[in-house]
């Protein structure tokens, strides 16, 4: 079993408000561990937006839970209509995120029976407090998350997957079953990669310098990702249309093939480049000779809509479905290489140095 870097922040969270707490002699410390359990956020931003709401919910509850102590004491009925009400305000304020936060917040206020009430119930409020920012403070020094390392490792694991893939369905070599099964992983880890590239989107620099060069990073993560959607939508239509491809000539078909095999060197090659380690002369669309004969596409699909037999008319229909996937493709990969040869004018250097950084 693998423990990721969430699990072992969590750990150290609790154990941080935990030694806060008592260091500070708050009574009930265990309160500053539950805190910080829901404090706890995949990104610094986050946790900083997360620390502004939680204290916002903390106060609500701290402050309902006092005045229906106070008014209707302590008893259990008095406990479900404070939550009740707090859940009510909270919605109103789009505060709901940190709900559960507020509850704890009552159950821990209203529990407390005696004459020094209010006392203790300040000291519960602030015990909870001493939780968010503890597990703020872990997030920040803690193994603090490298996105942009994690996203472009994660975007070349993909990207290697999706060629390899591509490659031997370009071949008819692929198991039909496993091509499937394939591409719905695939897409699974689109969806994360997307939120890996949020995750790096919402992380804030505060130097001018950075700030620039964040934000000519982020144009080129964001075509990346375009790049790899486009592969996977190649890899669909190869798995959709190996039929229509099995009937097509072998000449036409070779190079169909061979201008996919140029274009996926092309896209490995890119990958490479933006982190420095490709010489500039060894990138770039391969030779003309690989490249899509439009007038013999053209020939084939004039010859197809002259026959007179639906199944051909589909197929040919199909058929331009793939060429069309291939084209986009392409076009994809060469703006991605347009703008990766305008960042490593700016910053090549910083590019390789952070990229080589593990995760």
């Amino acid at each position: 079993m693998k423990l990721g870097a969430r699990i072992l922040k969590t750990g150290v969270a609790i154990v941080f408000a935990l030694f806060l707490a008592d260091l500070l002699h708050l009574p009930s410390p265990v309160f500053a561990g539950i805190a910080a359990i829901f404090a706890l956020q995949p990104s610094i931003y986050r946790s900083y937006l997360t620390i502004i709401e939680q204290i916002q919910s903390n106060l609500i509850g701290a402050i309902v839970a006092v005045l229906f102590a106070t008014i209707f004491g302590h008893n259990y009925v008095a406990i479900g209509l404070a939550a009740v009400i707090t859940i009510a305000i909270m919605l109103k304020l789009k505060l709901e995120k940190s709900v559960s936060l507020a509850l704890v917040t009552i159950i821990a206020i209203m529990e407390i029976q005696g004459d020094n009430f209010q006392e203790f119930s300040l000291l519960r409020f602030a015990t909870i407090v001493v939780g968010v920012l503890a597990a703020f403070l872990v997030n920040l020094i803690f193994m603090p998350p490298k996105y942009e390392t994690r996203l472009y490792q994660t975007i070349q694991l993909t990207q290697d997957e999706l060629i390899r893939w591509t490659r031997l369905a370009a071949r008819q070599a692929s198991d039909h079953q496993a091509t499937k099964q394939t591409l719905e992983l695939i897409r699974d880890k689109l969806v994360k990669l997307d939120q890996i590239y949020l995750f790096y989107k919402e992380e804030r620099n505060y130097l001018t310098r950075e700030k620039r060069s964040k934000a000519r990073k982020l144009v080129v993560y964001r075509q990346m990702i375009a790049v790899t959607n486009k592969s996977w939508d190649l890899l669909k239509r190869f798995h959709l249309h190996e039929n229509e491809l099995s009937h097509l000539p072998p000449d036409f078909r070779e190079m169909l093939q061979s201008r996919v095999d140029g274009l996926l060197a092309y896209n490995e090659q890119l990958l490479l480049k933006y982190t420095g380690k490709l010489k500039p002369e060894h990138t770039g669309v391969t030779s003309e000779s690989s490249r899509l004969n439009k007038q013999e596409v053209m020939d084939f699909f004039a010859k197809k809509l002259t026959e007179k037999s639906s199944e051909d008319s589909l197929g040919s229909y199909h058929l331009l479905h793939l060429i069309s996937s291939i084209l986009d493709y392409e076009e994809q990969l060469e703006h991605l290489d347009t703008l990766i040869v305008s960042h490593q004018n700016y910053h090549g250097e910083e590019i390789q140095l952070k990229l080589e950084d593990t995760f």
